[in-house]
């Protein structure tokens, strides 16, 4: 199995529309939850999100196209760009065939959709638009980069939930580890702060509902944690062989060394109570890495601040590092930025890495009172300064979807 690497990052973000300002406002402690402003919110019981702000899709394709592509996969685009711009990779008619893009949605064009059922009702069927299908299914952000790009190697878009992103990311370094293309532009993206998403949420009793304090709702591991928050955005990464990299002198940024996935076949949204799903993710990754758990340094959680996720996470992490869990650090980015759905995963792919290379841990923010049943070390509010070599990442989505990714800094042997 071939060595993969990690050469480029692109974010969209409630926090920042650019990598750099998304790390920035990361370690700051900024929060990026608003009151909503896109829709009506006054009959909801919950009226914050966390919403990308100043967005500027004309920057990456005319305005003709961002007619044609949903919200989400305009995030998608950006994202990606910036990837492939920081990797450097530039992809011709002779390597074309071994680069790969493999983005998810959670839920994809969820407001395309609505915007053209309100037409069909009100209008009739002559009314709706040519473009509803391509632009509401979610594996079109996938196939509109590859469009772009002119990628024509391995094309996908896992649906896994809130697992999505790092599922992409997991796939497309097995891809890759197995021969199957040099190259992968890979993450998520969703867009779904709309009506018809929120009404759904809330009354399922998952979001928070701090209206009057929004920068202080998303609360992970907290006692008093009461939901997650909506957010919306794209993260991506783009992963190559090490050959490749090095061959065209590529700055490497991280390793990808383990990948594990499993199922918690239990319940369609509530995790498995003891934890044993998410468990099995993380031991497949240290096993697939060869990495024995004293050698994990950090994990960027899951925590998406909802009462059953961040005990039973906390749970299954000392399940699998046993005495070495209160040795180590976890903290949860969704503090600030919400809980990004089938984006979360490839952002906090983007959150990792620059853990990797900076020896700085972002913070989970809004932690006050301590859980006794979350009683490990989620540096709480502030960033911490840590020379990180092996990180892990989570993310465990409805359905009782799992996915956990090993990352380490890049060392030539």
């Amino acid at each position: 199995m071939r060595r993969v690497v990690v050469t480029g990052l692109g974010a969209v973000t409630p926090i920042g529309n650019d990598v750099e300002t998304f790390w920035e406002n990361l370690l700051s402690g900024k929060s990026g939850i608003v009151p909503i402003d896109r829709f009506d919110v006054s009959d909801y019981p919950v009226r914050i999100a966390g919403q990308v702000k100043g967005y500027e899709p004309e920057k990456y394709m005319d305005k003709k196209e961002v007619r044609r592509i949903d919200l989400y996969a305009q995030y998608a685009v950006g994202a990606a760009m910036e990837a492939l711009l920081h990797s450097g990779l530039k992809i011709t008619e002779e390597n074309r065939a071994r680069v790969g893009v493999y983005i998810g949605s959670g839920i994809g064009g969820l407001q395309t959709m609505l915007e053209n059922h309100t037409l069909l009702i009100e209008r009739g069927p002559k009314r709706v638009s040519p473009f509803l299908v391509p632009m509401m299914i979610s594996n079109m952000a996938s196939g509109y980069i590859s469009m772009m790009t002119g990628a024509m190697g391995p094309n996908l878009a896992p649906v896994s939930a809130c697992a999505t992103g790092t599922h992409a990311v997991g796939d497309a370094f097995k891809i890759i580890a197995r021969g199957d293309a040099d190259a992968m532009i890979c993450g998520g993206a969703e867009a779904t702060i709309c009506d018809l998403a929120l009404a759904g949420f809330s009354n399922m009793k998952a979001l928070s509902t701090h209206n009057d304090h929004p920068e202080r709702a998303s609360r992970p591991f907290d006692r008093n944690r009461d939901g997650f928050v909506m957010g919306e955005g794209a993260g991506v990464v783009v992963l190559e062989s090490l050959d490749a990299a090095i061959a065209r002198n590529a700055r490497i940024l991280a390793e990808v060394v383990g990948y594990g996935l499993s199922a918690d076949a239990y319940h369609l949204t509530a995790p498995e109570p003891s934890g044993r799903g998410a468990s099995l993710a993380m031991q497949s990754a240290l096993n697939d890495a060869g990495l024995e758990p004293t050698m994990v340094d950090y994990i960027n959680a899951h925590g998406t601040s909802t009462d059953l996720n961040d005990k039973l996470e906390t749970l299954a992490v000392k399940s699998v590092f046993g005495e070495h869990a209160y040795r180590f650090c976890l903290s949860s980015i969704k503090s600030m930025t919400g809980h990004l759905l089938g984006a979360a995963g490839g952002v906090e792919a983007v959150a990792t890495v620059k853990t990797l290379l900076t020896g700085m841990v972002p913070p989970t923010i809004n932690y006050e009172t301590p859980d006794e049943e979350c009683d490990l070390d989620y540096v709480p509010n502030r960033a911490r300064h840590l020379d990180v070599k092996v990180a892990m990442s989570n993310s465990f989505g409805f359905g009782g979807h799992n996915a956990s990714i090993l990352l380490r800094q890049y060392t030539p042997n």
